[in-house]
């Protein structure tokens, strides 16, 4: 029976975009935290978390973009 061995590549690629989407969530925590103790209301907190996960991941992927075409 052969045994499963997933190649390191794919470990390495799926720990990089776990690590991604935790420090995206971390970032938007944080935009919508400080949002909300400036005063702001919950739907500008909720915009404010938005638009900085996907600012933390579209920085994120174009990141790994380069890193990956430069690896090759």
């Amino acid at each position: 029976m052969e045994e499963f061995v997933m190649p390191v590549r794919l470990t390495l690629v799926l720990l990089v975009a776990a690590m991604m989407l935790m420090l995206a969530m971390s970032v938007a925590v944080g935009a919508a935290y400080l949002t909300r103790r400036d005063g702001a209301s919950y739907q500008a907190c909720i915009k404010s978390g938005a638009v900085a996960f996907a600012a933390t991941m579209t920085t994120a992927t174009a990141a790994l973009a380069a890193l990956g075409a430069v690896a090759r």
